[in-house]
């Protein structure tokens, strides 16, 4: 069979089961799927701060044209870099241009084959695609059961290097890794702790600087990732770590080496979404009191199907893939932009509608979604 026919032939085979993905262009409903968490993606004062400072940049390339290694170095790149090391506490910070690029980059070089990852069964895509590239021996253990993770790691010599791998607040469940007793395993079994920090960037621990901050465990990990295109309302992300690390990433990590630097634009959007974490708090508490209302008025409510996740995220178990399509287009039909998240991205029987909580949501749209959740049969 030809390329062609096959690809026909896996795209047919998807579009029978009725998981064939199409791009659909974003709507004015009521948000209740980005993860525009703080809403800083349309804030207008952060917007403004940006533009003023890109003025002063108008003599310099608008894009880098290079990798950072040829031309593509610029001074701003290494005082954005510097901010984001102080911001989350540590001696160094290597950006990359997305968090999926960061996730493949870090993984893929510091772990080498005969190495052991230790990696929750639900980590994110880019994760699992790092460790395939580094060749080393994976062992999954159960989400978030740090008993099945402490017998596993009981089956290594402790001089064998290794790692854990978990992300701080999960994509699809909502829930969080317990980061302490995953600090104090990996310390007991000498292996390196990488936590991906995606979906608490900006939300949890001082400034936003993460939930590994707010639980004090920043100094135990090897490696964090910080990403800015979720509460920080932009792109790109962050390596942080020791400095011999990042002296690494950028003679060995290939998705460093081999890509163009990130533009103007985006570091100053880096920048001024930090400065806005440092000194504005409005936003993390406005959506710390709707996270605490959606789940006050959930428990008051006669909805019939689980409930899933600490928030923002939280998932509406509606198992069925036919079934949680059709219940995401009735909530949609109604103005509410909620989307289902079909197996095989989560397993059979777990379809879910994701519901995120924004600090920009009212109480009334809470409660309307709530209705319509309790109502719908």
């Amino acid at each position: 069979m030809d390329v062609e026919n096959r690809i026909k032939q896996y795209l047919e085979q998807r579009s029978k089961l009725g998981l064939l993905r199409k791009l659909t262009l974003v709507t004015d409903k009521i948000d209740f799927s980005s993860n525009d968490y703080l809403g800083l993606s349309r804030s207008a004062f952060l917007r403004q701060q940006i533009e003023a400072e890109y003025k002063q940049y108008r003599n310099q390339p608008a894009g880098a044209t290079g990798s950072r290694l040829l031309n593509g170095n610029f001074e701003l790149h290494e005082a954005v870099e510097q901010l984001l090391a102080t911001h989350f506490h540590a001696e160094s910070a290597t950006l990359f241009n997305s968090g999926f690029d960061a996730n493949v980059g870090l993984i893929s070089t510091v772990a080498r084959p005969g190495d052991y990852i230790f990696y929750d069964e639900l980590m994110h895509a880019s994760v699992h695609q790092g460790m395939m590239l580094s060749g080393a021996i994976l062992v999954a253990f159960k989400h978030n059961d740090l008993e099945d993770l402490e017998r596993k790691l009981n089956q290594i010599d402790t001089s064998i290097n290794s790692f854990i791998i978990t992300e701080s607040v999960f994509s699809m469940e909502g829930d969080k890794a317990d980061l302490r007793q995953m600090a104090d395993l990996s310390s007991k079994y000498n292996a390196n702790l990488i936590v991906d920090e995606a979906h608490a960037t900006g939300i949890f621990g001082s400034h936003g600087s993460g939930l590994c901050n707010e639980l004090n465990i920043e100094n135990k990990c090897f490696a964090r990732v910080y990403t800015f295109g979720k509460a920080m309302g932009g792109h790109g992300a962050v390596v942080v770590g020791a400095a011999w690390l990042k002296t690494y990433l950028i003679n060995f990590s290939k998705n460093f080496i081999y890509t163009t630097a990130m533009d103007t634009h985006t570091l100053l959007s880096v920048k001024h979404s930090i400065f806005h974490a440092q000194l504005f708090a409005n936003q993390r508490n406005k959506l710390f009191l709707l996270i605490q209302y959606f789940e006050e008025e959930i428990r008051a409510s006669a909805l019939v199907y689980r409930v899933y996740g600490n928030g923002p995220i939280f998932g509406i178990i509606v198992p069925g893939n036919d079934f949680c399509r059709v219940f995401s287009v009735f909530l949609q039909q109604n103005g509410l932009d909620v989307r289902p998240i079909l197996s095989p991205t989560v397993p059979i029987g777990a379809e879910r509608l994701r519901v995120i909580i924004h600090s920009y949501n009212t109480k009334a749209q809470i409660g309307f979604l709530i209705s319509l959740l309790v109502d719908y049969k």
